[in-house]
């Protein structure tokens, strides 16, 4: 049996789409390479992966002077990987990029390992824009991302198989909503302050619609659940709660957008700032504004009088964001990449 490393982390949107190839992917004996962190958590879940922990270290982007140190810690998570991957001795590499898989990547291409990796947003981020240059191709969500030379290849975002099982009834019954339109609220998993801090005194909101936010597990404790109003530290299993919603509302990573864009959900999108981010998510907002799939509100124009007005706007206009949804060509992006997979290991 050939053997398959994946490896990401950090956040969801770096461990999922490595769940929803894998879960695809029959006959190759699977590890995943990642930290301590949320991947070792959800991995320790998954029952047909091996899990191996390394040390990573991420970019900081406002305290500079740690990033002086990258050098020395990004060493020594090389040495990590090497012989973590000496141990398994994989066939194949499969990167979703980040910091935790360029460790990985780089003692992969020093091994001579093929790779793989998979860029979710409009543009690379810095960690995948080193692992590209490693990798035997690069798949991409966006096909416009595909353009940049023959290396990169469209296929779509990796999609799980539990996304085509969400429940909107057993949402309704559990939680004796009434008749009213539902916004689901999604910061992320670890949740969004900004996003959190809108809904503290969420009845703007709840006086005309039913409301559910997923406030990350450390924040919990600042809500209460209300009439028409449901606070939950995990929306799990997601696809039940993306089911019951009329309208999400959601920051712009890509790996929520496009379960959405599958799912035909129209989506108001409430993208990091420049300064909290490489600004990658203001270009995936955009570009789906642009497709007519969402709207969205830059973080600096983020106001409570904003986010109703905008929501009142959509309501009115659900079937508009859907119908552009529905036209939209669709890739089979689990499929595209196993088939790379296979052809490569």
């Amino acid at each position: 049996m050939k053997k398959i490393v994946f490896t990401g982390g950090g956040t969801a949107g770096h461990i999922y789409p490595n769940l929803a190839i894998a879960e695809s992917l029959e006959n190759y004996e699977k590890h995943y390479i990642g930290t301590a962190g949320m991947e070792k958590e959800i991995l320790a879940k998954i029952k047909d992966f091996t899990f191996h922990e390394i040390t990573a270290v991420k970019l900081d982007r406002t305290k500079h002077l740690k990033n002086l140190l990258i050098p020395v810690k990004l060493l020594k998570s090389i040495l990590e990987a090497k012989k973590t991957l000496k141990k398994i001795r994989p066939d194949i590499i499969f990167s979703k990029g980040g910091f935790v898989a360029l460790p990985v990547a780089i003692a992969g291409w020093q091994m001579r390992i093929p790779i793989i990796t998979h860029e979710s947003d409009l543009t690379l981020g810095l960690a995948n824009k080193l692992i590209a240059k490693l990798s035997k191709v690069c798949c991409t969500t966006f096909y416009e991302t595909s353009k940049k030379s023959n290396k990169f290849i469209w296929t779509g975002q990796p999609i799980r198989k539990e996304l085509d099982n969400g429940n909107r009834e057993k949402v309704l019954a559990k939680l004796n909503f009434p008749s009213q339109k539902i916004l689901l609220f999604v910061g992320g998993s670890l949740g969004s302050k900004k996003i959190n801090n809108l809904l503290k005194a969420p009845e703007y909101l709840t006086s005309k619609y039913a409301v559910i936010i997923g406030t990350g597990k450390n924040n919990i404790k600042d809500f209460t659940p209300q009439k028409n109003f449901l606070p939950m530290a995990y929306l799990n299993p997601i696809a039940d709660y993306y089911s019951s919603a009329d309208l999400v509302i959601t920051r712009a990573g890509s790996g929520a957008i496009n379960e959405l864009l599958y799912l035909n959900k129209p989506m108001l999108l409430l993208p990091l700032s420049k300064t909290a981010s490489r600004g990658d998510q203001i270009e995936n907002a955009k570009l789906f504004t642009k497709l007519g799939y969402s709207e969205m509100i830059l973080d600096e124009d983020l106001t409570k009088e904003n986010l109703q007005e905008m929501i009142e706007k959509m309501i009115k206009n659900l079937n508009f964001y859907k119908n552009n949804m529905k036209k939209t060509l669709k890739q089979d992006a689990n499929k595209k990449i196993i088939d790379l997979i296979k052809k490569f290991s």
